[in-house]
């Protein structure tokens, strides 16, 4: 038995320092997940109690699940968990079946030029932060100087709109502001899976007098497939998480909003800022993370039954 202990243990050192340059560039992504998403899990305990900032994190007197208690005894709980599920959902579908057909279109693109263009145009959304988009629709939805209704309303004779104290449009307005600023860097990764796709297929496809659609329907869909799948395996984890920037600083945190703006992320935001309890907030978290980590094995078990090359493990 010590026999094969040493030998293994050589084999694995042999290995070790065969690859000691590859894990040398490994190190850096390692460390960094670990300091920015597994350190943090330590602050997970708030979650379960009554936090006192002069006591601290281990201090702190237990309370068991009482701040998940008034998470969801909340007025609001069911008005918060609906907005951030509902909108995910029409999010996940909408991106991604624009996002897939704007890969496929870059690149039926002939000029490679116009193709790196419109993809460089489209991406430059998903780099600005949601503080210059929230003033970019100020500018174009303010009721008194907004572009809309100086530009487009009145000239047609038409009354201005208060964009800001009209709840039923934003139902429209922020998964459009979703796409808009995402919808490049979906794009390109679908691009990427297309791009990938060996070209003799098509060649095979187009001599047996395949049109473009049943070329995209037999070959382009059912290639990228696993990319989709995967994206979407990775969105409806995030599916009780919200853009906490698309819901609080596109609508200005206008109060009028709230019932169609609200979701859980803002909300905790704004309990944490008007009674400043850190474990109600915490449990929030704890609460997305469970039902999100639950949602993903769920969903990629459906996907195992269903075909089991697709899916994400």
């Amino acid at each position: 038995m010590q026999k094969k202990a040493a030998v293994r243990r050589q084999s694995f050192l042999k290995k070790l320092s065969k690859n000691k340059m590859l894990l040398l560039l490994l190190l850096p992504g390692t460390l960094y997940l670990l300091l920015n998403n597994y350190l943090p899990m330590f602050g997970t305990i708030i979650a379960f109690k009554d936090f006192d900032y002069q006591k601290g994190i281990l201090g702190s007197e237990w309370n068991g699940f009482a701040n998940f208690e008034y998470l969801f005894k909340t007025p609001d709980a069911w008005v918060i968990t609906r907005n951030t599920v509902l909108y995910n959902a029409v999010f996940i579908v909408l991106n991604t079946i624009v996002a897939v057909a704007v890969a496929i279109g870059l690149n039926e693109l002939r000029n490679r030029i116009m193709a790196k263009f419109y993809q460089s145009v489209m991406f430059l959304p998903y780099f600005l932060s949601m503080i210059i988009v929230g003033y970019l629709g100020l500018s174009l939805l303010s009721q008194e100087f907004g572009y809309i209704n100086k530009n487009v309303l009145e000239p047609l004779g038409l009354s201005p709109v208060a964009w800001y104290a009209e709840p039923k449009y934003w139902t429209y307005i922020l998964p459009l502001v979703n796409l808009w600023k995402n919808i490049g860097y979906l794009s390109v990764i679908y691009l990427a899976a297309i791009i990938g796709i060996d070209n003799e297929y098509y060649e095979a496809a187009l001599i047996d007098g395949a049109s473009k659609w049943q070329q995209t329907r037999r070959i382009t869909f059912p290639l990228i497939m696993p990319v989709i799948t995967i994206m979407t395996l990775l969105a409806v984890g995030k599916i009780f998480n919200s853009d906490f920037g698309l819901f609080f600083q596109v609508p200005l945190d206008a109060g009028a909003l709230y019932p169609v703006t609200q979701t859980i992320d803002t909300y905790v935001y704004r309990a944490l800022l008007r009674i400043g309890d850190l474990g109600m907030s915490s449990a929030a978290g704890v609460y997305q993370a469970v039902v999100g980590f639950v949602l993903v094995l769920s969903s990629n078990w459906i996907v195992r039954k269903i075909n089991k090359e697709n899916a994400l493990f």
